[in-house]
């Protein structure tokens, strides 16, 4: 038997599809999550019980801060690829909790990286953001890994750039290789319902209005779950050099203006929007848009689903989900 890939927030939307792939593929996975209560942990359960139909899955339920948990369930295991998701999300949360994202986002990630590097881990894949880039307008270009990341604009954002430079150092002192994946927006079945179009569903179905924030004037690359799992396992199976460290957006290349996602989504549900124009929120960024030519070459990575259909898709689990 191959020895387990450690996937860390196995119970959440990006880790619960790729935990799925994983095992269709003839893997081994142990999951680790810790269930908490910062959306529905109803949701995170069913996720749980649909990756539970595998045999060949199994999940812990633990804080991913607990050192000397994952430490024991790495070497217990004997993992030597790791996945790791697990994070406190949320760029408008993080202003009103910030000791979460400080525990779940650095302590956390901080207890992987230990974990591997006293167990022989030889990749891990760790999850970043797109919002390490700050908020800058749209050039006509996407934007590259090479370009700044010195100005975020939120707390989680700042986490995320800084987990990026703890794998850095990490992968340069101890020789363990890693590779980060800033996502950017990411939708589809299954999804987080504080993201603006799961949100935006409910509020429609309850015959509520919905508040558009930076006056509709945003932009985001929504990039389907299923082409963002393409670009995971991707990575995962191409690690770098010994030592090596890189970091690779993974996102659409298609940005869309946030009224126009409404319209699509609208379109999708068979529902209207009453909608609230808002000003901007602090901490969020105007537009977002992926540079994913770095990726592309090392895999072959080239999203396949558009938003339509891949909002089609999402309404369908959603009415079933849900029983609308």
């Amino acid at each position: 038997m191959s020895t387990p890939i450690l996937v860390t927030g196995a119970a959440g939307f990006i880790g619960m599809h790729v935990a799925q792939r994983l095992l269709e593929r003839g893997e081994r996975v142990v999951g680790v999550d810790n269930f908490n209560d910062y959306y529905d942990p109803a949701l995170k359960e069913a996720r749980a019980s649909h990756l539970a139909q595998h045999t060949a899955f199994e999940m812990v339920r633990g804080d991913i801060a607990d050192h000397e948990m994952i430490g024991a369930l790495v070497k217990h295991h004997g993992i030597k690829r790791i996945v790791h998701l697990a994070a406190q999300a949320g760029v408008r949360y993080s202003l009103e909790n910030p000791f979460a994202y400080e525990r779940s986002n650095l302590g956390g990630h901080l207890s992987l990286l230990e974990a591997a590097r006293h167990n022989g881990v030889t990749h891990m894949v760790y999850a970043s953001s797109s919002s390490v880039y700050g908020d800058r307008p749209l050039d006509g270009k996407g934007f590259s890994e090479n370009d700044p990341t010195v100005s975020p604009v939120s707390l989680y954002a700042a986490t995320k750039r800084s987990c990026e430079l703890l794998s850095q150092s990490y992968a340069h002192l101890y020789g363990f290789p890693q590779s980060g994946l800033r996502f950017f927006t990411v939708y589809g079945p299954w999804g987080r319902p504080d993201m603006a179009y799961f949100k935006f569903s409910q509020m429609m179905a309850r015959g509520e209005s919905i508040e558009v924030y930076g006056e509709g004037k945003m932009a985001r690359d929504f990039t389907y779950i299923d082409d963002i799992v393409d670009g995971v396992i991707g990575v995962l199976d191409n690690p770098p050099a010994q030592g090596g460290h890189e970091v690779y957006n993974i996102g659409d290349s298609h940005p869309v203006g946030l009224m126009d996602m409404i319209s699509t989504l609208e379109s999708a549900l068979g529902l209207t929007a009453d909608k609230i124009m808002r000003p901007m929120q602090p901490g969020d960024v105007t537009a977002s848009y992926a540079d994913v030519s770095k990726l592309n070459a090392l895999t072959g990575y080239k999203p396949k689903v558009m938003l339509a259909e891949g909002l089609e898709r999402f309404a369908h689990w959603w009415k079933d989900f849900y029983g609308h």
